[in-house]
């Protein structure tokens, strides 16, 4: 990792070099992306099991797209009780917090006869998108699954895609089944996206798209916005560390290196205050390498995208992480609480040494499926507000209308807008002739 001088010039170099990780710098990309769309929308499960063929190797029809029964119930068997034991777990505290999200419809009347409101509904047919082939992601299949059924989502759809034997990994499933999907299709990357934005004859236009893929998939998302909803276009993993001279190195490290591992174009970002404490943490880094698995990929990552910067003082500190804004950000200082009251973006915040992000990527409860690149700064983590809408109503009496119905018309005549005023006006226009007798 790199050691950086913390100024506003380093933190601009910093964030132009981590912005070159978004999936709008990957223009190369969206050709080949475009081409998948309009396929799978023109030609529908034709296009769907031919590229499943040609990227997956495996035989999809519509026969055996959707996951059966009988699939199902293999995975329960292929699976360890013991992890099937934690996944429930998990799904109690996901479910928990996000059922503290959930909103209510609600409505306001007064004496003269008007009754305003909010209707909140659920979505009625949700796209789950997981990843598959070598990524095995039991946790992001909760994550994304469980705030749609708590929002009262009925219809979840669930894509991914298969092995070369046409089966989907068996975690994948079981973690579907516990968290609540209605239906499994055997289908992923960019063309499983086009199934869900547009319909085929075997899988259902969805109302929105929800759930981490590699950059096919985010492209893909992003360019079917519109056509329907999706939660964000994410971007590499990210974490930054806000510390102190109290922060013991042997932690921060090995939480630098749980963000690291995810890809190549990951990042991991240590602030801190301490001099002392940057170079223990860098030596640990090193002892980490000798032994972690996914070593290549780390030292790819931190030396395209790691940074140890080193702050002049707390508020200095604190002003980079507002900047960066990062996905993950952990808080390990004497006075954590009082860091994290300043602490305006961030996607998820850890306060303590032993709130280390990965409590927040498989069992604590909030989402872990968060804004990257900077985004945090005007997004949020997925929510149970993602999956719903929300109607306004209005009711007003004649006598209420009466009171103001000539400030409306008002209004819309200085707007040159007639027909509006007029929409108002004739429901009152034999009063108002008497009155201007």
């Amino acid at each position: 990792m790199r050691t950086v001088t913390l100024t506003k010039e380093s933190t601009k170099d910093i964030l132009e070099n981590l912005l070159k990780r978004s999936p709008s710098s990957y223009g190369k990309y969206e050709m080949a992306v475009a081409q998948i769309l309009d396929k799978v929308k023109q030609e529908k499960d034709q296009a769907l099991f031919g590229y499943t063929k040609e990227f997956d190797k495996a035989d999809i029809t519509a026969e055996n797209i959707k996951v059966t029964e009988e699939e199902i119930k293999e995975a329960y068997e292929q699976v360890a009780p013991s992890l099937l034991a934690v996944i429930r777990k998990a799904l109690v505290n996901i479910r928990t917090y996000h059922e503290k999200q959930r909103q209510n419809s609600w409505f306001t009347s007064s004496e003269n006869g008007t009754m305003l409101g909010q209707k909140v509904t659920p979505l009625y047919r949700v796209g789950v998108y997981v990843p598959g082939g070598k990524a095995v992601y039991p946790s992001s299949v909760l994550m994304n699954i469980v705030p749609a059924k708590v929002a009262g989502v009925p219809n979840i759809v669930m894509c991914t895609p298969p092995g070369r034997d046409g089966k989907v990994y068996p975690t994948t499933l079981v973690a579907a089944r516990e968290a609540g999907a209605d239906v499994i299709y055997k289908v992923g990357g960019a063309q499983a996206v086009a199934a869900m934005a547009f319909g085929t004859e075997s899988i259902p236009k969805v109302d929105k798209i929800v759930g981490p893929g590699n950059i096919f998939v985010a492209l893909a998302k992003k360019a079917v916005y519109g056509h329907v909803s999706i939660d964000s276009v994410a971007g590499p993993s990210e974490i930054l560390v806000l510390a102190d001279d109290t922060a013991n190195p042997h932690y921060v490290a090995a939480d630098l290196l749980s963000q690291a591992e995810h890809d190549e174009m990951a990042s991991a970002i240590l602030i801190t205050t301490s001099t002392e404490l940057a170079k223990k943490v860098q030596s640990e880094i090193e002892g980490y390498l000798k032994v972690l698995s996914r070593r290549e990929i780390i030292e790819k990552s931190l030396e395209n995208f790691g940074y140890i910067l080193i702050a002049e003082d707390m508020d200095e500190a604190i002003e980079a992480a507002n900047e960066i804004a990062s996905e993950h950000l952990e808080i390990v200082t004497a006075n954590a609480f009082e860091v994290m009251m300043k602490i305006r973006n961030a996607g998820a915040i850890f306060i303590g040494e032993y709130s280390s992000e990965p409590l927040g990527d498989y069992f604590a409860g909030p989402n872990h499926v968060l804004p990257t690149n900077g985004t945090a700064k005007f997004f949020s983590a997925l929510s149970v507000d993602d999956f719903i809408k929300k109607s306004s109503i209005v009711y007003y009496s004649r006598e209420a209308l009466k009171e103001i119905h000539k400030d409306i018309v008002q209004f819309a005549t200085a707007e040159q807008l007639t027909a509006h005023a007029n929409s108002i006006a004739v429901r009152f226009e034999k009063e108002d002739e008497g009155d201007s007798l």
